[in-house]
């Protein structure tokens, strides 16, 4: 039976010792220590099309954005703690760069009898890329990369538009760092 016992055990100790395959390692080279965000730029087009059935009636501007954004992204960082963000530039193994391209007001549930809108999306849109500096290469690029949250008007769980803005850049910062440090 011991004999038995200590067979298995010697069968079972790869498979235990494997885990379940899931792993989180940086993106970043391990020589990689510091990052720099550069601030963030407002690249949000109003001037769509010629005439007003052109335009797209979600778009719009928030002025001040790009910083919440730069300054939530740096924070996010901070947080997180695996990369030191440094404030120059010639200081940093990784460079964030990062630009605003659109904040869109997306309508979800209409109120049946007034058609009025009851809940919508706040969708911050941005381009991202993160460069490795020591290697002058690019080491990931996303278009169209989102933060979102949605919000009720109406109800218990009502919010303001203010307060759904904030929770979606605080959304998009955290997803910046997820893509810049892991690795699923």
């Amino acid at each position: 039976m011991k004999k038995l016992s200590a067979l298995l055990f010697v069968c079972m100790l790869p498979a235990l010792s494997s885990g379940c395959g899931y792993s989180t390692h940086s993106l970043a080279y391990s020589k990689s220590t510091t990052i720099y965000i550069r601030p963030f730029e407002n690249k949000v087009d109003l001037n769509i099309g010629t005439d007003l059935s052109d335009k797209n009636p979600y778009r719009l501007y928030r002025p001040g954005m790009e910083v919440k954004i730069t300054n939530a992204v740096i924070n996010r960082f901070q947080i997180d703690g695996y990369l030191k963000v440094v404030s120059r530039e010639d200081d940093a193994d990784l460079v964030l760069n990062g630009s605003l391209i659109n904040y869109e007001k997306q309508p979800l549930r209409y109120d049946q009898l007034s058609e009025n809108v009851e809940e919508y999306r706040a969708n911050i849109i941005v381009d991202i890329s993160l460069e490795d500096v020591m290697n002058s290469k690019t080491v990931w690029a996303e278009k169209g990369f989102v933060g979102y949250k949605e919000y009720a008007l109406t109800g218990p769980k009502a919010q303001s538009e203010e307060s759904a803005v904030n929770e979606a850049v605080e959304d998009l910062a955290r997803r910046v760092v997820e893509r810049t440090v892991e690795d699923w």
